[in-house]
């Protein structure tokens, strides 16, 4: 390639503002989880991002509006992880429930989900929005990527009849609940809990439930 024909690098000072919403957006979850929502001001996220208040503004003009971004920001990888093992080649469901669950306990093992979670429930009374947006940008996408998983696979014979929102429930629930657990008594004599091996087991116990026996 001529050298008239190279890319030009893009400058520093754009680069900079390109990535000032995903800053910011790391610096709402970092004081969100340290401080939960309501005691968290949004001139304390623009300086922990290191922004003026008003740059801050430019994005997100409430601190419901930065939630929800916070929020969609750490579903996006669990909504790939669970699309990726259903529906990849259409491998057979008593494959993809282990894989699935496996690799969400991982990904919300390694994340601030629980911490996030943990707030929303403590929360959502005095502020109803934090509930509603957690549904809106996390339950119900994760329970349709579910359930159109287990409808597949009940038109392929490999799952027994029934409403498959209700067997996504059953799916997802323990998980939830692990997940719940380990942030509520974390650091306890009570944290033995594995993510990865409740995975596991719960795939074993639920599959033999919902597969459809010859």
């Amino acid at each position: 390639m001529m050298e008239d024909d190279k890319v030009p690098e893009v400058p520093l000072r754009r680069r900079r503002k390109d990535d000032r919403p995903a800053e910011i957006i790391d610096a709402a979850l970092g004081e969100f989880v340290m401080n939960g929502f309501a005691a968290t001001k949004l001139s304390d996220v623009a300086q922990r991002a290191g922004v003026v208040k008003g740059t801050l503004y430019r994005y997100f003009e409430t601190k419901e509006a930065l939630f929800r971004a916070v929020v969609r920001h750490l579903q996006a990888e669990n909504l790939a992880v669970a699309r990726q093992a259903g529906f990849q080649d259409m491998i057979p469901f008593a494959q993809a429930v282990p894989t699935m669950l496996t690799r969400i306990a991982r990904t919300v093992g390694t994340s601030q989900i629980p911490a996030i979670v943990r707030m929303v429930l403590a929360e959502s009374r005095s502020f109803p929005d934090l509930a509603s947006i957690w549904h809106d940008e996390v339950v119900a996408p994760m329970l349709e990527v579910l359930t159109a998983i287990i409808s597949g696979a009940q038109a392929r014979g490999e799952v027994a009849p029934g409403d498959p929102r209700l067997h996504a429930m059953s799916l997802i629930g323990p998980m939830l609940m692990g997940t719940l657990y380990l942030e509520v008594f974390r650091g306890s004599s009570n944290n033995w809990l594995d993510l990865e091996d409740l995975a596991q087991q719960h795939a074993i116990t639920v599959l033999k439930g919902m597969e459809l026996k010859p």
